[in-house]
């Protein structure tokens, strides 16, 4: 079953879809059906592109990781902060 890239020519939405035979495609914003059918890209796996998707997901756990350290200090140095403020 081929999926194709569409942008509709009435609002200029960019969607996928996926087309079966006997469809008539239409634009999921609009519901037009003046589309213009897009070169779709294709994946290509090498072992290059899985250790950079790999080494991708890593900084990017390591990011979210640090990200959520710095909320918790935050949040734990505004209740501490807060609790002396009322005396306690």
């Amino acid at each position: 079953m081929p999926i194709y890239d569409y942008q509709c020519r009435g609002c200029s939405e960019r969607f996928e879809l996926l087309v079966l035979k006997g469809t008539q495609p239409e634009c999921p914003r609009c519901h037009g059906k003046d589309l213009e059918q897009l070169l779709s890209g294709f994946a290509v796996s090498s072992e290059g592109t899985r250790q950079a998707n790999a080494r991708a997901s890593r900084r990017a756990q390591v990011a979210n990781s640090s990200f959520k350290e710095q909320r918790v200090a935050q949040a734990e140095y505004v209740k501490k902060h807060a609790e002396e403020e009322r005396g306690g």
